[in-house]
């Protein structure tokens, strides 16, 4: 089965995905795919804190999710993938890995000036990752924009074009 959805969060596991979008999909397991809070072991243990309940948490570097999903390590698991960047996402899709659903939920606001287009409130979608979208969209992965469980979402398609 595997990855079953993925998230685009800059802040990866907090309490509106901890309590809201983990109970969703009620995977086996919620994977954050971050070099850099993999790589910081006081911002894994913060993190590891907001582990939701009843789910395996795994906070990895995308080099090593990409050799454990190689490896088929999480065949028999379902997934809820969170990551900061649309090119994990496609570099997973890459190595072979089907996402049905990828939400794009809460990104850093960028810098004033910085090409791209605003999705909804809460997310940008810079200029330089319109094409890693465009990607992940044609690999049969349904791209949307949405905050919160509750909010309607709204296909990335009404943002930019794929």
């Amino acid at each position: 089965m595997s990855i079953v959805a993925g998230r685009i969060d800059y802040r990866l596991l907090h309490g509106i995905v901890q309590g809201f979008w983990c109970p969703t999909y009620a995977t086996q397991r919620t994977m954050i795919i971050d070099d850099a809070t993999a790589n910081d072991e006081v911002r894994k243990a913060a993190m590891k804190l907001s582990k939701p309940s009843g789910q395996a948490l795994s906070i990895i570097t995308e080099e090593k999710a990409l050799t454990n999903f190689k490896a088929g390590k999480y065949d028999n698991h379902t997934v809820f993938t969170i990551a900061r960047d649309p090119q994990t996402f496609l570099d997973l899709i890459e190595a072979g890995q089907k996402i049905p659903v990828l939400t794009l939920g809460l990104t850093e606001l960028p810098p004033e000036g910085t090409p791209g287009v605003q999705a909804g409130r809460r997310a940008f979608i810079k200029e330089e990752d319109i094409p890693v979208y465009q990607k992940i969209a044609a690999s049969g992965t349904k791209v949307e924009v949405r905050y919160m469980t509750t909010d309607k979402p709204v296909p990335i398609s009404e943002f930019i074009s794929l």
